[in-house]
């Protein structure tokens, strides 16, 4: 015995009968109720969808043609309407849940079976939809009238392999029709495919012509437009130039001034620095120039008036010192001048000497300074020889050779001496004298040359 309060799920429903409830019970769906004990009755409906495979073997349609038909239908107790579950309720409360789905499936079968047998086979095969909508129609008139719903039903399956056909070893019905419409199918499908063919090729004929004559008038106006193009473009190109070119004009321009602007304000901020420069440095030597007043230039005063009383002492003394040493400079010069003197009376005399002793020897002077120089003359003859390493000498065989023909040749050099003195000076230094030969000279005059100094 269940009493107090009690409480069902949204898939169930209770159902209270008894005290208070005598001629209509009470139903709660997903929900709670309170029972009296002994007074009130509780009992519960189940609401959870069923489906249910509904099955009809052997039945002759409407042409006498037996198939066999499955389908399938989800049902359930209606518990949103009061009524539909109170219906429900007298008629299956206190049965379980499978009695309730036999109770449906046969009449969802006998409903099944009645469609069948009112409609063709091909009816059937072909339009299933609309056996599905009479099957669904019929059996939720019925089912309603019990409280229970027809949430759908859906042709499973449809054959006749249990038909006199197929058991004598031929092909069923829906065979049949199913090879008749496949043969139709195929007829239809070769003539199409020969027709589409067709069609395919003289529309892809007339495609290409369209297509030439359209690709001809194409590449014209490509070629129309890549002309326009290309003088378009030279223009455009033309004032790109021209505006780039102006632009960088303008740019450096507009950089120079810049530029211009910015060196202008550096050196305005230059000038302003150095003008405060000046006027620190100006500032610091005036503070300078204080300090010094303060610390140097007083001090130097006394010193200056002190060094001056001592530079002037001794400058006075510097001055004797300097007219003394002058006084003595001139006493030396004047010996120095003297003796000058006497040597210039000296050699004067000596010219005077030699002059006189010249004019009166003439010749015979001039023969001793020829004499005198003519071995200098000589060794400046045999100078470049005596730096010679190696001396090649060609003789024609009637001359001498050897060292005898290299002294002949520097003693003719030296013989022609005198004749060279005569047209520089006038003076004939062989005049009175005969000079066989360079080594054999008179015996008044010294001779000093010999043939070994060549």
């Amino acid at each position: 015995m269940v009493w107090g309060f009690v409480t069902c799920g949204p898939n169930e429903a209770l159902v209270i009968s008894g005290l208070c409830y005598q001629g209509k019970p009470l139903t709660v769906v997903g929900g709670r109720a309170f029972v009296w004990p002994y007074a009130q009755r509780l009992q519960r409906i189940s609401l959870n969808v069923m489906t249910l495979n509904v099955e009809s073997p052997r039945v002759y349609t409407a042409q006498g043609v037996p198939i066999s038909v499955t389908g399938i239908a989800q049902v359930k107790v209606q518990g949103q309407y009061e009524e539909m579950l109170l219906a429900a309720c007298e008629q299956f409360l206190g049965k379980s849940e499978n009695e309730i789905q036999q109770v449906a499936l046969e009449t969802l079968e006998g409903h099944q079976r009645a469609i069948m047998g009112s409609m063709s086979v091909e009816e059937i095969y072909k339009d299933r939809k609309k056996f599905n909508q009479n099957v669904f129609e019929v059996a939720s008139s019925d089912l309603i009238n019990m409280g229970i719903t027809v949430l759908s039903y859906t042709l499973k399956d449809i054959h006749d392999d249990e038909g006199p056909g197929v058991q004598a070893g031929g092909c069923g019905y829906l065979d049949a029709l199913g090879m008749a419409r496949t043969a139709e199918v195929k007829r239809d499908a070769r003539i199409g495919e020969a027709e589409a063919t067709k069609d395919s090729q003289i529309k892809e004929a007339i495609a290409e012509e369209e297509r030439m004559a359209a690709k001809y008038i194409n590449d014209t106006e490509i070629a129309k437009a890549q002309r326009d193009f290309e003088l378009k473009k030279a223009t455009y190109d033309m004032e790109v130039q021209a505006k780039k070119a102006e632009a960088e004009l303008a740019y450096e321009l507009q950089a120079a001034k810049t530029r211009q602007k910015i060196k202008e304000e550096q050196m305005q901020i230059k000038v302003v620095e150095r003008a405060q420069e000046i006027h620190i440095q100006e500032q610091e030597i005036q503070r300078r120039e204080r300090e010094l007043e303060a610390t140097i230039k007083q001090p130097a005063d006394a010193e200056k008036f002190k060094l001056e009383k001592l530079a002037e002492a001794g400058r006075n003394r510097t001055m004797l010192e300097a007219e003394a040493e002058a006084e003595a400079l001139r006493v030396k010069g004047e010996a120095e001048a003297y003796a000058v003197l006497e040597k210039a009376k000296a050699e004067a005399q000596t010219m005077t000497a030699k002059a006189e002793a010249f004019k009166e020897y003439k010749d015979a002077a001039v023969m001793e300074m020829f004499l005198e120089n003519l071995p200098k003359v000589a060794a400046e003859v045999a100078a470049p020889l005596s730096q010679t390493k190696k001396l090649t000498m060609i003789s024609s065989g009637n001359t001498e050779i050897g060292a005898a023909k290299l002294t002949g040749e520097v003693m003719d050099i030296i013989a022609k001496v005198p004749s060279m003195v005569k047209d520089m000076t006038g003076v004939d230094v062989t005049k009175g004298f005969k000079i066989e030969k360079i080594s054999t000279i008179p015996s008044t005059i010294p001779c000093r040359m010999s043939l070994r100094t060549l």
